[in-house]
Order: structure tokens, then C-alpha cells, then sequence
């Protein structure tokens, strides 16, 4: 039996918060306005949501120290932004998602995205899309369901960021969207916790904790 632990946190910073600058300066000098990317938010501790990142909001994202970004857009990754995660070491995980209204959101490439958020080795992460609403509200609402949120709440969630152009679509999607099955498939991962004093959570699958060699006392 394994543990999963993917917690939820209540206190989820206002991203409207992080445009700084000193408004007392007239001239500006020296100030470093952060702006986040459109539609950005903690989802949870150490996984946060957007809208696709532009070149202006990569000194906001130096703030969150990601590890890995996943992209549910079709379109090949701008060679600026994929510039910027190499100079970073930021991995990027692309799953290709047609973002059209008509387009039905594919299972099977929602849980594979889903394998790659619950990994904490990935943490701090970053899923977008284009504006942060609809694939990747399908994402994040299938990760609350494995958090056991209750269905109105899920779908509630996804009306926030989607507002006026919620589509049903999406919201029967998150309606039927079984997590048993990755469930199933957690039974070959172990969470563990490692470093003197630290509480920094770390996924290992069974065949790591296989070749990993014994601690010897000197």
C-alpha cells in the first residue's frame, strides 16, 4: 500500500499581487515590475496554471523556480521560450491538446499529463495553454478529482477561469473522467521523504528503490 500525498493549500497567493514597482518613483529607475503570465494561479504547493508565458513574464517565473513546465498546446514551443527553459534547466513536457471548441479532450493524453503533474521530481511545475482556461482547466479539474474534491467543486473551479465561454464539452469530460486507473497505477510508486531535517517530499518509482545501494555506516 502506498501513500499518496497530494495535499491541499488553502492559502493560495493573489498572482494580482505580484506587479510591484515602487509607485512612489516617478522615473522608474531601478524598479522590476513582475508580471505573471495571463491567468496565473497556484493551483497547489509548488503547482501553479497560466496562459502561454510571454517573453515579458520570464522574470516572474524565475520567482517560482520551476523544474518543469507542461504544454497542452498543439503548436510547436517558441524558440524564445524554449531558450529561456535550456538557460534555466527547466523541462518541458509537451501534450499536444487540439484547443478548438468543437475538439474533444483526449483521455489518455489527460492521464499521461496528470503522471507527469502528481510527480513531485517535477515539482515546482507550471501547466499552461493559450489563455489558461480550457485545457488547462480539463487538467487541473481531473487533478482535483484525484484529490477527491467533490464533482461541483471541480466543476465550479473550471467555470472560474473559463467564465462566459465555459464549455459543456469540457464540463461532461470532467464529469466522466475516471481516476481509478491512475490510481491503479500509483501502486508502483512510493513517496518518500529524504534529507537530514528537511521535509521536501520525493516520488520514487519501485524500480529505484530496487538499485538504489544500501547506506553503509563508516
Amino acid at each position: 500500500m502506498i501513500l499518496l500525498m497530494i495535499m491541499n493549500n488553502p492559502n493560495q497567493p493573489d498572482s494580482a499581487a505580484v506587479e510591484g514597482g515602487n509607485n512612489n518613483n516617478d522615473d522608474g529607475a531601478g524598479d522590476l515590475v513582475l508580471r505573471p503570465p495571463i491567468n496565473f494561479a497556484t493551483v497547489e504547493d509548488r503547482i501553479y496554471r497560466s496562459g502561454f508565458p510571454q517573453v515579458s513574464d520570464f522574470p516572474f517565473l524565475d520567482t517560482l523556480g520551476l523544474r518543469s513546465i507542461i504544454c497542452l498546446c498543439v503548436e510547436p514551443y517558441p524558440k524564445e521560450n524554449l531558450e529561456y527553459l535550456k538557460s534555466r534547466n527547466i523541462q518541458l513536457f509537451q501534450f499536444g491538446i487540439d484547443g478548438t471548441k468543437d475538439a474533444n479532450i483526449p483521455k489518455s493524453v489527460i492521464t499521461n499529463a496528470l503522471k507527469v503533474l502528481i510527480d513531485v521530481r517535477n515539482h515546482p511545475v507550471l501547466i499552461h495553454c493559450k489563455r489558461g482556461k480550457h485545457r488547462t482547466g480539463c487538467l487541473v479539474g481531473c487533478f482535483r478529482k484525484l484529490q477527491n474534491w467533490c464533482l461541483s467543486s471541480v466543476l465550479e473551479e473550471y467555470k472560474v477561469y473559463a467564465g462566459e465561454k465555459s464549455r459543456e464539452s469540457d464540463l461532461e469530460f470532467l464529469e466522466k473522467y475516471d481516476v481509478s486507473y491512475l490510481r491503479q497505477c500509483l501502486h508502483s510508486i512510493i513517496y518518500q521523504y529524504h534529507g537530514y531535517g528537511s521535509k521536501k517530499r520525493r516520488l520514487l518509482y519501485k524500480e529505484d528503490v530496487q538499485q538504489k545501494p544500501p547506506i553503509r555506516s563508516v
